[in-house]
């Protein structure tokens, strides 16, 4: 299991759009992904979940991944939430 906490540098922070290329990346891979903002924690591979956060520009989250690709699929995922690149 890797779990990492970052800052999302997105200006409109995770709404709609980001949440969409974030699920759709997350199911790609194999591991499952848990978001966790405060001591809420989501499955990253579910649009309902992921919006319930409602992570805004410049706030923290915890990224916990568990599975045979997790390394890859975090830093797939960091870079997207931190750099907007998928």
């Amino acid at each position: 299991m890797v779990e990492k906490t970052l800052v999302v540098r997105m200006p409109q922070g995770l709404h709609a759009r980001p949440a969409t290329q974030f699920i759709k990346i997350s199911q790609t891979f194999q591991s499952s992904i848990q978001v966790c903002k405060a001591a809420h924690c989501v499955d990253g591979k579910s649009i309902l979940g992921l919006m319930s956060l409602a992570v805004a520009n410049e706030e923290s989250i915890t990224l916990k991944i568990d599975g045979t690709d997790e390394k890859v699929a975090l830093e797939t995922l960091e870079r997207l939430l931190t750099e907007g690149v998928s």
